[in-house]
C-alpha cells in the first residue's frame, strides 16, 4: 500500500505557498500555479507542508496521495521547472520552431504546424547525423505532459522500424517482421 500522502513536503527558498480555504497558490521565480483541493486537510508549519485525511475510506486515501503529488509537483515546478524531450526517428523527419509555432516534417505530404501554449518554452535541436529533438520546458508539469503527448500523437512510433515521435529514453516494443 502506498504511503505517498503521509510524506511531508519541504518548501525550498524563493517559493511562497498561500493556503486560503480549499485553494492553494504557489509562487516562485518561474511562475504561479493555483489548485483547488477538497476533503483533505492541508497545514503549513515552519516551511513544511503536511496533508491529512479525515477518514480511512478508499476515496480519502486516493485523494490523499493524489493531492500530495499535485502539491509537490507545483512546488518543484515553480522552483526548478519541468522538461520533456521528444525525438523524431525516421528518414527526412525534421522539426523547427518560430517562437511558439512548431513545424514538423514527419512523413506526410505537408508539414504539420502546431501552436504551443505560451507557458511552455519550446526548443528544437538538430545535429548532423542525429535525430532531431524537440525540448519542452515549463513550470506546469501537467501542461508539459499534455503538450508532449499531443506532439507524440501526431506520429506514434511503429513497432517494426521504430519510426515516429518518441520520448528520449523511451524503450519501444519491437516486432520481428517477416521471415524468409
Amino acid at each position: 500500500m502506498s504511503r505517498i500522502g503521509n510524506n511531508p513536503i519541504t518548501i525550498p527558498d524563493g517559493v511562497t505557498v498561500d493556503i486560503k480555504g480549499d485553494i492553494v497558490t504557489v509562487k516562485g521565480k518561474l511562475g504561479e500555479l493555483t489548485q483547488q483541493f477538497s476533503e483533505i486537510g492541508i497545514t503549513m508549519k515552519d516551511g513544511v507542508i503536511t496533508l491529512t485525511r479525515p477518514s480511512e475510506t478508499k476515496n480519502h486515501k486516493a485523494k490523499h496521495g493524489l493531492y500530495r503529488s499535485l502539491l509537490f509537483n507545483m512546488i518543484e515546478g515553480v522552483a526548478k521547472g519541468w522538461t520533456k524531450e521528444l525525438e523524431l526517428v525516421g528518414v527526412g523527419y525534421r522539426a523547427s520552431n518560430q517562437g511558439q509555432i512548431l513545424d514538423l516534417a514527419i512523413g506526410y505530404s505537408h508539414t504539420v504546424v502546431m501552436s504551443i501554449a505560451p507557458e511552455v518554452k519550446i526548443e528544437t535541436i538538430s545535429a548532423k547525423g542525429k535525430n532531431p529533438i524537440v525540448k519542452l520546458t515549463s513550470f506546469d508539469k501537467q501542461l508539459v505532459g499534455q503538450v508532449a503527448a499531443k506532439i507524440r500523437s501526431m506520429c506514434k512510433p511503429e513497432p517494426y522500424k521504430g519510426k515516429g515521435i518518441k520520448f528520449v529514453g523511451e524503450e519501444l516494443r519491437r516486432k520481428a517482421g517477416k521471415t524468409a
